[in-house]
């Protein structure tokens, strides 16, 4: 049985924007009906009127700020109280640019909220019902940082790094029906790189090369999700770093990407 076959509900945190935005889209384009979470409810609802209009799917709004305990809590009930929810995908993230140091440390205390905590509270609430419908996958958005041992910020690439070891095991242990993705992106045209916690300047650095779209990045994400693969890298040349980053030479390189390019620390 695939993702595209007996549609049911897909929850998505981080839906205000980027990748979070494209999920909503092509999910529901498939025909699910979908609970949409972010802090921006304004933003929340007019993605939901625009999906019910464009797909006839029905869209619950469901604003949350994933660095309270209790909106995170608020959320795992209401996974527990869906009855058809199919797709869980932890998308909510953000970066904090400058030094380790130079940034207070709840700025990363938040981060770590967002990435780690959230994610593995709504993946637990949402896989008992998952197991017992015998179907679901959970998409947990991380990033190729993750595979970054230098220079891929110590706070922002050590959550994604648990995003992936945390997906790769918690699939190992699943019956066959469950289906983990950690999915690992490289640089993507999004707000990411403009939020009032991240100032780096890879827009104006990096060559478009580089780039991809949240389009690009999350049809490739779903066309592997029946797939045996758990950490999903989009783009052939995100693929092959992964790969150089895996065998060390690639972390050498992203070690002195910014003194060459001028990119500030990533964190």
């Amino acid at each position: 049985m695939g993702f595209q076959e007996k549609v049911g509900t897909a929850l998505i945190t981080g839906a205000s924007a980027g990748i979070g935005v494209e999920y909503a889209r092509q999910l529901a384009s498939y025909g699910y009906d979908l609970i949409v979470s972010a802090r921006r409810a304004d933003r929340l609802e007019a993605l939901a009127e625009e999906l019910a209009e464009n797909h006839g799917v029905s869209v619950d709004a469901h604003p949350a700020d994933l660095t309270k305990r209790s909106d995170v809590e608020e959320l795992e009930e209401r996974i527990r109280n869906e009855s058809e929810l199919v797709i869980l995908v932890n998308n909510a993230g953000f970066g904090v640019s400058g030094t380790y140091i130079s940034r207070g440390v709840e700025n990363h205390q938040r981060m770590i909220d967002v990435h780690v905590t959230a994610s593995v509270r709504l993946t637990h609430a949402a896989l008992s019902g998952m197991i017992e419908r015998s179907r679901g996958y959970i998409i947990n958005v991380s990033s190729i940082a993750g595979f970054i041992p230098v220079g891929g910020g110590p706070g922002y690439a050590a959550s994604k790094a648990y995003l992936n070891v945390f997906s790769t095991n918690l699939q190992s242990t699943m019956p066959r029906f469950i289906r983990v993705q950690a999915l690992c992106p490289g640089y993507t045209y999004t707000e990411f790189h403009s939020t009032d916690n991240y100032h780096g300047n890879e827009r104006e650095v990096l060559p478009r090369w580089v780039w991809m779209t949240a389009e690009d990045v999350v049809r490739y994400s779903l066309s592997k999700l029946d797939s045996n693969k758990v950490i999903v890298v989009p783009g052939f040349k995100y693929r092959v770093l992964a790969f150089l980053l895996r065998t060390g030479i690639g972390g050498v390189l992203m070690a002195l990407r910014g003194r060459f390019l001028g990119v500030k620390e990533r964190a």
